[in-house]
Order: structure tokens, then C-alpha cells, then sequence
């Protein structure tokens, strides 16, 4: 693939750091955001302080609201919206992009209500456009300060996840690439769940035994969830599944790690979202991870008890005693 135009639809802070990524690799790239004041700050700033503070984001990136003038030409249209979110805009895209174009999610979440993985709401929306998904140990801040990172582009086309490997490589951001759309999709959505957990742990002042068991056990129930959803186990030892899952468990960065943390040290989820600015995944995440572990009839005790602190105003403390004094198994 020639050098495709670049639209990225989200101006979080990962869709801001690919915005920069791309552009500082000679790419044409618009980057879309949904309010209109705010995008016309970001283009005569060329700052994102709400969600990429201390980054500036090249003169050459297009930034705009209009979601018809992001789409045009597009040979490329990367979807980095909160999952929740991610539908409707679909659907307002609808009839304003090339049959050509290539979509990329970004996105780390499952849909509640539908539990539908990304991929599955862009085809349920747009039809068999060609898709592929990117995920991994990805944090936005660390990608934007040129720190060395590895990610996996997942497709089931051979052709079009290598040619996007050559789009996002660099020396800083190295890519792999997986067939296993699906286990790459799921270990990238489930991982915050557990971060949120491993969060709890922090808040209540658990030290690294308590986390370590968590990433172990948490990693066993994304997998044993992962292989009854049709992917392939070896996914979850990987970049998108351990490796992400680690850095989303320790990084003092992570939103889900710390909502978890706030909730160890007594606060709501309600008290929590008002000083919030970005969206913490985990959290609808959680509704949909329980849900598919009882449709699935797959056993996930951490995510049982994180539904639990989330949905249920269960304690900390209940959830833990809970967790420790199941019924004795082996590994």
C-alpha cells in the first residue's frame, strides 16, 4: 500500500500519540474529535492538555470535528473511541468513506448490553469492510515520549496487517503481527478488568505476593474465557495478553488501576468519575466480562468480584476474604 491518508477518529490520548507517531513518519493525518470547541483549541494550541498534557502535536496534523471532512479520501481510518461510544459514530460515518479504506481499531473494550468486540460492531455496522486491530502494552504517555514499545496488529488478511506493520513500525514502536483477531481483541478488553483489581489490592495496601497472584490467576481466566470464544491460548502469552496486562497492573499511569485503587481505599465509583477526565475501560468492561463468563459458563472469580466492588457496592475486604476461602483446587 502506497502511502495512505490517514484519519484517526478519537483525540484521547492514544488517538492524540498515534496522531504524532503517524505524522512524525510522513503521513497526511486528520484527527477527529467530537466537540467542536475543543478540537478548535487543540488546532490553534496544537496542545491536548485534557488527555496528552506536555506533548505538542505537529502543525501538519489536520484536527477537526467534522466527521465527514476526517473521512474524505481516507485510505485509512483508525478507530480510537471509547468503546461505549464506538456504534454511533460508526453509524454517523456511514456513506462517507472509500469501499477501499482499511479500518483499525484501537480500542480496548467490549460492548455492554450487545457484548460485542469491537471488530464485530464494525462489521455489524459498516459490512465486510477490510478491518484489523492493534493493541498492547501501549501507554499513551510512554509511545508519546519515545519510549521503546512493542504492539501487535491482528488481521485475519496476511496483507493487510503487514502493510500496516510497515505503517506503524519505527525504531521506538515495534509491531507484531497475529491472525488471532479475536484473542488479540479479548486479551487487550479483559486485562483491565483484572488491573482494576490488582488497583484494589494498592488501595487496600496488599504488597507484591497479593498482585502477583492476581496477574496469574487474572491471566487464567482472561485465557480459559479467551479459548471458549474461539482464540488461540498461545495469544494470551503474548504482547497484546501478558505483556499488556502487566503494564496496565503496575503502570501508576493506568486509569483502571487506579479506579481499582480508589475503590481499596473506600471510595464510590460515582465519587470516582467526577475527577475523572478520560474513560477508565475497565469499568463497562467488567459488566460485559461477567456476562460472557456466565454465557460462556466459564469460570472468572477475580472478574466475578470486581463486578461485584463495581456493580453490587460489595467490599473490598468481602471480595478478598471471598476470593482466598474458595473451594480448594489445583492449579
Amino acid at each position: 500500500m502506497d502511502k495512505p491518508r490517514i484519519a484517526i477518529l478519537g483525540d484521547g490520548g492514544w488517538g492524540t500519540t498515534l496522531a504524532v507517531l503517524l505524522s512524525g513518519k510522513g503521513y497526511s493525518v486528520t484527527l477527529w474529535g467530537a466537540f467542536d470547541n475543543y478540537t478548535k483549541a487543540m488546532a490553534k494550541s496544537r496542545k491536548n492538555p485534557k488527555f496528552l498534557p506536555g506533548v505538542r502535536i505537529p502543525s501538519q496534523v489536520e484536527i477537526t470535528s467534522d466527521l465527514k471532512i476526517a473521512l474524505e479520501r481516507k485510505g485509512l481510518i483508525v478507530l480510537a473511541i471509547p468503546s461505549q461510544y464506538t456504534r454511533q459514530v460508526l453509524r454517523k460515518a456511514k456513506g462517507n468513506f472509500d469501499n477501499s479504506a482499511i479500518f483499525l481499531s484501537v480500542t480496548k473494550g467490549i460492548e455492554t448490553g450487545s457484548l460485542k468486540r469491537i471488530s464485530e460492531i464494525v462489521h455489524e455496522e459498516l459490512g465486510h469492510v477490510k478491518l484489523a486491530v492493534l493493541s498492547g502494552p501501549t501507554i499513551a504517555r510512554e509511545v508519546a515520549r519515545g519510549i521503546p514499545t512493542a504492539a501487535v496488529v491482528a488481521s485475519r488478511n496476511v496483507k493487510i496487517r503487514k502493510s500496516l506493520q510497515n505503517i506503524f513500525n519505527t525504531e521506538k514502536f515495534r509491531v507484531y503481527t497475529n491472525a488471532d483477531i479475536i484473542g488479540v481483541e479479548l486479551g487487550g478488553s479483559l486485562k483491565n478488568v483484572i488491573a482494576i483489581a490488582c488497583g484494589v489490592s494498592d488501595g487496600l495496601g496488599f504488597g507484591t505476593n497479593t498482585k502477583a497472584a492476581i496477574l496469574a490467576r487474572g491471566l487464567a481466566e482472561i485465557s480459559r474465557l479467551g479459548k471458549a470464544m474461539g482464540a488461540k491460548l498461545e495469544t494470551f502469552s503474548g504482547i497484546s495478553g501478558l505483556g499488556d496486562l502487566v503494564t496496565t497492573c503496575v503502570n501508576k499511569e493506568s486509569r483502571n488501576r487506579f479506579v481499582g485503587e480508589e475503590i481499596g481505599r473506600g471510595k464510590t465509583l460515582k465519587e470516582i468519575h467526577k475527577h475523572m477526565q478520560m474513560v477508565a475501560e475497565g469499568v463497562p468492561t467488567a459488566k460485559s466480562a461477567y456476562a460472557l463468563s456466565r454465557k460462556y459458563k466459564v469460570e472468572m472469580p477475580i472478574t466475578k468480584e470486581v463486578y461485584g466492588l463495581l456493580y453490587k457496592n460489595k467490599s473490598p475486604l468481602q471480595a478478598v476474604r471471598d476470593l482466598m476461602t474458595r473451594k480448594r483446587k489445583e492449579e
